[in-house]
């Protein structure tokens, strides 16, 4: 087997999929609901990255790819990768925004291609700006030069979501934190924006406030047509109430928007969005039977407490509170008590992948309570649509090769692969065996 290796920017290209370069190859096995089993083969795409945030795809598998602390670039399908747009200070990009910063979670993180990009050349990336004070994240439309090699025209589309300045005084309280960022056109044609609660107790149940949000927005940044929001709230509004959405992916049947959230430190959840649906995250002191709590945000204080196993911490502080708002859209997925850290999810599509053709797939990046590594890993997760109602039919988690990556983003590719970004600094595609 050959192994070509192309350095470029300092990078390490091991394969690029549309050049057709065979690159080191190791077969796994995913275990199915069922006795099947599918034979997957795991081929590293690019390495030496430094954290990988997303991935997007034009469809000759050209990948547009973000880095949370360096920026925006490239991989073309003849194997070069061109640096696009950095951040601040980084250096070996062709152009920079001093803006651009990152700290503790936040960054460039989500990256979107215009449905119409071979007429209008458009990207949206999401990323951390300090150009307001308070700092913002902001959506971003760029547009990428005819031979790739540059973005211009900059437009923030959105420039209100929230950002963490401060540090605090609850675990894992540091600046930056809880950003949402996962950024996805719908087949309806409108653009999903994923955000975060930024450890503030007022955000997630704020009619105005742009986090914790799910923003279905068009492409110049205003609410979409059909957005039904409770009254008083921002028209860009699609669902609230959430606390940190990573992931978002559509159904390849009904074209339902689902998401995957983080828990805290338990109750990650899988969630069929509702047309202005609360996700019923409220972590205000003080309420439903609550005390004080550090820095007036409850949102860890049932880890805290002893004598509590972790389900009746999941039940003292649910990520969907349905006692307080018995009209919260419920979660069709709860990971039994425990947060693992889900990220990106996606799903799966073609007669390759056998079972799982139509699953969702859900990347973890293995955070447990008091900060124990669990849980890293892909899940596959099995759907029905009887009578147009999505629910969870199985839960599987597939046998990787690599150990303890945290699973950041997972993409469908054009070629019907699934490409996965890891914090560790690679992107992975997991092909279908023979």
């Amino acid at each position: 087997m050959n192994l070509h290796v192309i350095t470029v920017s300092n990078r390490r290209l091991l394969s690029t999929v549309a050049a057709g370069l065979l690159a080191a190859t190791s077969t796994i096995v995913a275990a199915q609901s069922g006795m099947n089993t599918t034979s997957l083969k795991s081929t590293v795409v690019l390495e030496n990255l430094e954290n990988p945030w997303d991935m997007a795809f034009l469809d000759d598998n050209t990948m547009f790819f973000t880095e949370k602390c360096k920026g925006l670039s490239v991989l073309m399908p003849n194997g070069e990768v061109n640096a696009l747009l950095g951040m601040g200070e980084s250096e070996g990009y062709p152009s920079t925004m001093s803006d651009l910063f990152c700290e503790g979670q936040a960054g460039m993180m989500g990256v979107a291609i215009d449905p119409a990009f071979g007429d209008n050349r458009r990207i949206y990336v999401y990323s951390t700006s300090n150009m307001s004070n308070p700092h913002t994240n902001r959506l971003m439309r760029l547009v990428v030069n005819d031979d790739f090699t540059a973005v211009s025209d900059r437009t923030d589309i959105v420039d209100d979501v929230p950002y963490k300045m401060k540090a605090s005084a609850h675990p894992f309280g540091g600046p930056g934190a809880h950003n949402g960022g996962r950024v996805r056109f719908g087949p309806d044609g409108n653009l999903y924006l994923t955000t975060g609660d930024n450890h503030n107790e007022e955000i997630p149940q704020s009619p105005t406030l742009m986090g914790s949000k799910v923003l279905r927005i068009d492409t110049d940044g205003n609410g979409a047509a059909g957005n039904t929001p409770p009254k008083g709230f921002d028209p860009r509004t699609y669902t609230y109430g959430h606390r940190n959405v990573q992931g978002i992916a559509f159904h390849p049947e009904t074209g339902t928007p689902i998401v995957a959230e983080h828990g805290p430190w338990h109750s990650d959840e899988i969630t069929v969005l509702e047309n202005g649906g609360n996700g019923g995250w409220d972590p205000r002191q003080n309420m439903a039977g609550r005390g004080e709590c550090p820095d007036e945000y409850c949102g860890y204080t049932p880890n805290q407490m002893s004598g509590m196993d972790r389900h009746e911490r999941a039940a003292h502080m649910p990520m969907t509170d349905m006692i307080t708002y018995p009209n919260a859209m419920p979660p069709i997925w709860t990971n039994n008590g425990w947060s693992q850290g889900t990220s990106s999810a996606a799903f799966l599509e073609g007669e390759q992948w056998g079972d799982w053709n139509g699953a969702m797939v859900v990347g973890s990046m293995g955070i447990g309570f008091g900060g124990t590594s669990l849980g890293q890993r892909i899940d596959v997760i099995q759907m029905t649509t009887d009578d147009g109602q999505i629910a969870l039919e199985d839960v599987t988690e597939m046998t990787l090769p690599m150990e303890a990556k945290r699973f950041r983003s997972v993409v469908l590719g054009p070629d019907g692969n699934l490409y996965t970004a890891v914090d560790e600094g690679m992107i992975y595609k997991l092909a279908p065996g023979d």
